[in-house]
């Protein structure tokens, strides 16, 4: 998933990371843009500050605690962004989705554990001008019937 995620990015210079958890893209996104990660649990904040701490270029990843789901990065606040990527928990990402499709982000990585909620959320954002060019399925828990989708978009 990554490996998708930072091929689809490739050149983007500033990349939001929305439902970041505790950094899975975002600290590999921050070895060739700056990353802004949003994050609604308080631990999985602490914890990417701390990884990011650590790192070579530790300026290029700002974390803030944020329920997008209550309040998602409106219009304005996507303006400076190259790339947004989003990795919602299973009941998707309606209320940012609305808000990525009024957006002039060039490029939108979407990763789901719920095909069901990625296909509404990917839906707003086609009403909104985007264009699906992959979705990516990746069967990632061998034993169980979960699938994991990565999705990329590009206006």
């Amino acid at each position: 998933m990554a490996d998708i995620v930072l091929a689809a990015t490739a050149g983007a210079k500033r990349v939001a990371d929305l439902y970041a958890g505790v950094g899975t893209f975002a600290l590999r996104l921050a070895r060739h843009a700056t990353v802004h990660a949003a994050e609604g649990d308080a631990g999985a904040v602490a914890a990417l500050d701390r990884a990011a701490r650590t790192m070579t270029g530790r300026s290029r990843i700002t974390a803030e605690r944020r329920d997008l789901g209550r309040r998602p990065l409106v219009e304005k606040e996507l303006e400076p962004f190259d790339a947004v990527v989003f990795d919602p928990p299973r009941t998707g990402a309606p209320e940012q989705s609305g808000w990525l499709a009024k957006s002039t982000v060039k490029t939108v990585v979407a990763v789901s554990c719920n095909p069901a909620t990625l296909a509404r959320d990917l839906r707003t954002l086609v009403d909104g001008g985007y264009r699906i060019e992959s979705v990516t399925p990746i069967d990632q828990f061998l034993w169980s019937s979960h699938v994991e989708v990565v999705a990329v978009l590009r206006r």
